[in-house]
């Protein structure tokens, strides 16, 4: 069921997962799991009302949600000031939520995985942000969030 995909000029096969996470607490939310070769901007796990904040390789598609997503520039149109100042503003919004990849990545050794089903691999992810979840309430008690 895997799939390959090309990320610059290097070749991966297997599967990706897509989070959607809450500005207030970092929790994942909710999540997919898809092939490698699904493009991100395909899926969309937001709902209506909430603000969707998304990098640039987003751009072009809407969310369900109010949409947030950065500028980019296109052949022969840069973009201005005013959008460099808007992508960043939503980089400092967007960045927390790299968090739970790398934690499932460094700290939960999570980052391959050997089954080649995707409901197999959709139910490995779904503890993956399982573990997560606690790992990070563990973490907001500690600093006295909750």
């Amino acid at each position: 069921d895997g799939t390959w995909t090309m990320k610059g000029k290097k070749s991966y096969f297997g599967f990706k997962l897509h989070t959607k996470e809450d500005c207030d607490f970092g929790l994942i939310r909710a999540l997919q799991t898809t092939t490698a070769s699904v493009h991100d901007s395909q899926i969309d796990l937001s709902e209506k009302g909430e603000v969707v904040y998304r990098d640039r390789g987003y751009f072009g598609t809407k969310p369900k949600g109010f949409d947030a997503t950065m500028q980019r520039g296109v052949r022969g149109h840069p973009i201005g000031t005013r959008d460099i100042l808007r992508n960043k503003r939503i980089s400092r919004i967007r960045s927390p939520g790299e968090r739970p990849y790398a934690v499932i990545k460094n700290v939960f050794h999570n980052a391959h995985i050997s089954v080649t089903i995707v409901i197999r691999a959709h139910v490995k992810m779904t503890f993956a942000a399982f573990s997560f979840n606690l790992y990070q309430l563990v973490t907001l008690k500690k600093q006295g969030v909750i």
